[in-house]
């Protein structure tokens, strides 16, 4: 059997980029486990369940999810995970991952062994693609750079912060993912013109938001060479 690993936010995963994949991926077989930095369950992103933002079934879904699913209310430290043990690791996006999983030695560990050699993967979403900003590669050198990558564009962000950078719960932004991932090298497009954005790079694949979120999971079971659940 296949197995993911999925790392999460304490501090606000954005629902649909985390319960997409995950209900894809188990649909599609593959066995699941969850980390977060603490080993604490991850903190869901109140504005993505918000009916008014996200529409009601969505909301409705992802709530019922993120509350009952045995693996996201028992995840374990990240300090434990190895990506050796996995197919395939997941960082799911929103804002909060900014705080800690992009700051996370040990989550940039995961992303580096993932992508290291032919035998793992990994799928990193919206604001989490920017801990491609801050992991380095065997040598030294950003991992992200020269590679082809999508995230969290600054076009969108601007429509979300104010003038000082807070975003609507008063937490300042810590940085903007586009000029962070750019600055290590990265050639990004975000597609801003498409509906969806996933980049596949080698064993890195990338996803822009929420709407991509679907599509990010079928592209990740396609480069595991696992079909699609109908």
């Amino acid at each position: 059997m296949s197995s993911a690993l999925f790392v999460v936010s304490e501090h606000g995963y954005w629902g649909e980029e985390c319960i997409e994949p995950l209900t894809t991926l188990s649909d599609a077989g593959l066995d699941i486990t969850v980390a977060t930095p603490t080993g604490e369950p991850p903190v869901l992103d109140e504005r993505s369940v918000d009916p008014e933002e996200v529409g009601e079934d969505l909301s409705e879904h992802v709530r019922e999810v993120h509350e009952t699913d045995e693996r996201l209310n028992n995840p374990i430290p990240l300090a434990q995970a190895d990506a050796g043990d996995y197919d395939t690791v997941v960082f799911p996006g929103g804002h909060g991952a900014e705080w800690d999983i992009t700051q996370d030695v040990h989550a940039r560990e995961l992303l580096r062994e993932s992508v290291a050699d032919d035998d793992g993967k990994a799928l990193v979403v919206c604001h989490t693609v920017g801990i491609l900003a801050f992991t380095r590669d065997g040598d030294g050198e950003f991992l992200v750079d020269g590679r082809s990558v999508t995230g969290f564009p600054n076009a969108w962000e601007e429509g979300i912060v104010d003038e000082n950078d807070l975003l609507p719960d008063g937490r300042k932004l810590p940085y903007w993912v586009e000029d962070e991932v750019k600055a290590a090298g990265a050639d990004w497009d975000a597609e801003l013109d498409a509906d969806t954005s996933v980049t596949v790079d080698g064993d890195l694949i990338t996803a822009r938001g929420p709407p991509s979120s679907a599509a990010a999971a079928r592209t990740l079971l396609d480069e595991l060479g696992i079909e699609t659940p109908a």
